[in-house]
């Protein structure tokens, strides 16, 4: 028995599900080192902008149990810097590459899509809805249904013949509301989940662990969330949904599966081991195997719920 995890994503065909969170694999080439790039099932790069950002003041990271706090202030090179530089060191033909998309209002985040969807070699962009909308007070667009909708309006606009993944904030008392708005935008792909917001404090010094004082949880200790976040929006959406949540096991890929997801990405796993990605992709089709699983797609969405 061989099992087949090939993924079939809107324009997009992924020789497996497992992919790679924004945020926590650079731009992908810091990894190589640690495994074979061409065996992901796809790369998203950490967050760009039109500028390149110097991000938030130290200390951005701390542990917890379960999990870590980050609040890096989405540093990058840039979109430029990106495409010149990075871009053409990445196994695009082999490995699809995702741009993820930051910026603060939506003919922002209009302009960057309209940048990268001339660009060989990335196959889908990522919108980060977790950004805070200075037009509006800085609430984030993922908080808010109407504003999800318009901004990936204004960024499928844009996007040319590249499929548009919006990612989700679990930070919301409706995700299905910010999904289901996310769809009727045009929304190709729906990533879910982005951290929850947290934070850590120190009783000896009297001051936070983060300099920004607040920032993401992410981690094992989000999975639970994780997991009910995708099996709600599978339930509601007919758009493909990939998992994001402290996956870092096969068995965890599974999970997501199992509840409706077609891909997941491994995150703050890639802390903990920087070649956790490319051991997760190795084992899975000995896992398949072994639960007499033939194909993702017989498998997905399968829970015997109620």
């Amino acid at each position: 028995m061989s099992a087949d995890t090939s993924v079939r994503l809107p324009g997009m065909h992924a020789k497996n599900p497992v992919m790679t969170a924004s945020g926590t694999f650079g731009y992908g080439m810091e990894f190589a080192p640690y495994g074979d790039l061409r065996g992901l099932g796809g790369i998203v790069v950490k967050g760009l902008s039109l500028l390149p950002r110097t991000g938030n003041p130290m200390p951005r990271i701390a542990e917890t149990p379960c999990g870590m706090l980050n609040a890096i202030g989405l540093q990058n090179c840039g979109v430029e810097v990106f495409l010149r530089d990075k871009l053409p060191r990445l196994p695009f033909t082999e490995t699809p590459i995702v741009a993820n998309l930051y910026a603060c209002d939506a003919d922002e985040f209009a302009e960057l899509a309209g940048v990268l969807s001339a660009a060989e070699g990335v196959a889908a962009l990522e919108v980060n809805i977790s950004c805070p909308n200075v037009k509006a007070g800085g609430i984030a667009f993922g908080q808010d249904p109407a504003m999800a909708g318009k901004l990936t309006e204004a960024v499928k606009k844009r996007a040319g013949d590249k499929p548009v993944w919006v990612k989700l904030s679990p930070n919301v008392t409706d995700i299905v509301g910010v999904a289901r708005a996310a769809v009727l935008g045009g929304a190709d792909v729906l990533t879910c989940i982005n951290t929850l917001t947290g934070m850590a404090v120190d009783i000896r010094s009297r001051r936070p662990r983060l300099a920004n004082v607040i920032g993401g949880l992410s981690g094992p200790a989000i999975k639970p969330v994780a997991l009910r976040c995708v099996w709600q929006v599978c339930q509601a959406v007919s758009a493909p949904v990939i998992g994001v949540g402290g996956i870092s096991s096969a068995e965890d890929v599974l999970e997501f599966i199992l509840v409706g997801a077609h891909a997941v990405q491994i995150g703050t796993a890639n802390f903990m081991r920087p070649d956790m990605a490319f051991r997760i992709a190795e084992r899975l089709p000995a896992l398949m195997d072994e639960l007499g699983i033939k194909n993702l797609d017989a498998y997905r969405g399968t829970l015997a719920a109620g």
